[in-house]
């Protein structure tokens, strides 16, 4: 082949890669996370709970409890939603391969033995019939799509974008695992803690009732005295079921986050009783840090960059699409295998171009920027949603924290007044119906306070998994 026939396609080689039609992908200007007011501090962060520092990426650790931290990494491992977001991560790691594969030629290869022999008639021989032999037919082929308008480039960093945002998605499960696992951890040994303090109150009634019934023998008291207190003793053991249930519940649902069945997951865990919580106060960093630690924020970012990119995998359809060929094979004879005039070769380049009805492909493009506009409404309801759960979380803890320093002094109070009533009623100064009374506001006053510590257990892990902590390996 001369040289000279060569410089047409070395030229298309040379100018392949030059361009890529549709646009190139940049954060909206407009977008929710470059305003000011998404970048600064938070506006509940000026309490005195937290302070102004990068939220741990292992922040369950904080609370300085073995058994916890046993939980959530076993969770991290065994989990069935992470096996499930790591198969779909391998999927679109999987589709961004085969994607990247079209930026390399493609290599053909076939190889056809056979015996037998036309017919007669075939071989212009009518009535004869031909003797058998064997024959062979070979061929190879190379062939190359010049990338002249990006088409394929669009489609890698349309499928980059979605290996990211699947990479994103299963940190963001890594997120709600980790804080899931936690949130069971802290409802069972809230609802230890409450049974506890539920047993307390049955035990401190049984003592009243015991003690009203020595004075109704003594002649002091009256079975209207007695009967009252055995009614509030009932009321308060059944309270005791529901705070059981709860804790078999939420040992249950560890069972489950941690790839577990209920057979399997020790018993003993059921012996705490006593929320974890944190007494310091809480790193929360600032609105920039959020948005860069967030999965679900990067997850739809990277979403935005996948459709932006499609735009020019449709808009390269109105172009043509040019493919690169080389083809040699051989075929005849088996007695003649490798003579020269079995051989064959072609070369040279396939266009392909929808023209003049390109209404398929303005709809693909029309379709693919609807799409862009969607995922960009998508990534701005993201980062406003995470702001928005961030605050919520951050005054809800707050406020959580003034109401427990508020039952705990109303606690004490009813504690003081109970014990009062008590002794008063011991020398006959008082009636047993003011110490029913006294005893039943204890008794709610101290399960108010164990229903708020479970609560504040809660929020805490709440603010956490709102700061987007747990997902870094």
């Amino acid at each position: 082949m001369n040289t000279r026939h060569l410089l047409p396609l070395m030229l298309a080689l040379a100018l392949a890669g030059c361009a890529s039609v549709g646009p190139d992908y940049q954060v909206p200007a407009e977008s929710a996370s470059l305003r000011p007011g998404a970048q600064t501090s938070f506006v509940q962060a000026r309490e005195t709970a937290y302070r102004q520092e990068a939220v741990p990426g292992h922040w369950w650790r904080l609370y300085a409890d073995p058994v916890l931290d046993g939980l959530v990494e076993k969770a991290l491992a065994a989990n069935t939603d992470l096996r499930v977001a790591s198969a779909n991560l391998e999927r679109a790691q999987a589709a961004l391969r085969e994607t990247q594969a079209q930026q390399q030629p493609t290599i053909g290869v076939n190889a056809s033995p056979t015996f037998g022999h036309a017919s007669g008639l075939q071989q212009l021989q009518p009535g004869i019939d031909p003797p058998n032999h064997w024959s062979y037919s070979t061929g190879a082929s190379v062939s190359y799509q010049l990338d002249l308008f990006g088409q394929i480039r669009r489609a890698v960093e349309a499928s980059t974008g979605d290996a990211q945002a699947a990479q994103a998605a299963y940190d963001a499960t890594r997120v709600t695992v980790a804080a899931e696992t936690a949130r069971a951890y802290a409802n069972m040994c809230a609802a230890g803690m409450q049974l506890a303090s539920a047993q307390h109150s049955v035990q401190v009634q049984k003592e009243s009732l015991d003690a009203v019934s020595r004075l109704q023998q003594a002649g002091r008291g009256t079975t209207l005295d007695v009967t009252r207190a055995r009614s509030q003793l009932e009321q308060l053991q059944a309270n005791l079921p529901p705070f059981q249930a709860q804790q078999r519940t939420a040992l249950y649902r560890l069972a489950a986050l941690t790839g577990q069945t209920p057979s399997e997951i020790s018993p003993a865990l059921l012996q705490c009783a006593s929320a974890p919580r944190l007494t310091e106060t809480i790193p929360v960093g600032d609105g920039a840090e959020l948005l860069r630690r967030r999965p679900d924020i990067r997850q739809a970012e990277r979403a935005l960059a996948a459709s932006t990119a499609r735009i020019g995998v449709a808009t390269a359809d109105l172009y043509p699409k040019i493919t690169l060929g080389l083809s040699a094979a051989s075929g005849g004879p088996a007695t003649m295998f490798g003579d020269r005039g079995t051989f064959s070769w072609s070369v040279g380049p396939l266009i392909s171009w929808t023209i003049p009805n390109t209404g398929a492909a303005q709809a693909r493009i029309a379709e693919a920027e609807a799409n862009t506009k969607a995922a960009a409404a998508r990534f701005d309801a993201t980062v406003l949603n995470a702001l928005r759960e961030t605050e919520s979380a951050l005054v809800v803890y707050a406020r959580q924290l003034d109401r427990d320093t508020a039952l705990r002094a109303a606690r004490d109070q009813s504690a003081e007044a109970a014990s009062q009533a008590r002794r008063l009623f011991q020398y006959g100064k008082t009636d047993y119906l003011t110490v029913l009374d006294a005893e039943r506001t204890l008794a709610t006053n101290e399960s108010a306070l164990a229903a708020s510590q479970a609560e504040l257990s809660s929020d805490q892990i709440a603010l956490f998994l709102a700061l987007g902590g747990g997902w870094e390996k």
